[in-house]
């Protein structure tokens, strides 16, 4: 079981642009979840997502559902 504070890094690929600064991402196995931008790349607004980025996220394990996105990887 996971202690307070620590998250789950996961790899998956931005599906869909919503609004609000969220977006839906599909991961490696299939599954999609609804995410959010993490507070530093919110504050670098020169950082875009776009359909089609890859990305890295932290989830937790309490709730599988939604995630945090904290990185825009090289594709």
């Amino acid at each position: 079981m996971a202690k307070d504070g620590e998250s789950i890094a996961v790899v998956g690929v931005v599906s869909q642009v919503l609004p609000g600064t969220m977006f839906r991402v599909k991961l490696e196995n299939d599954h999609e979840v609804l995410a959010h931008i993490a507070g530093k790349m919110r504050k670098r607004r020169w950082i875009r997502l776009a359909v089609g980025d890859k990305v890295k996220m932290e989830m937790s394990p309490y709730d599988l559902d939604k995630g945090r996105i904290t990185w825009r990887l090289d594709n």
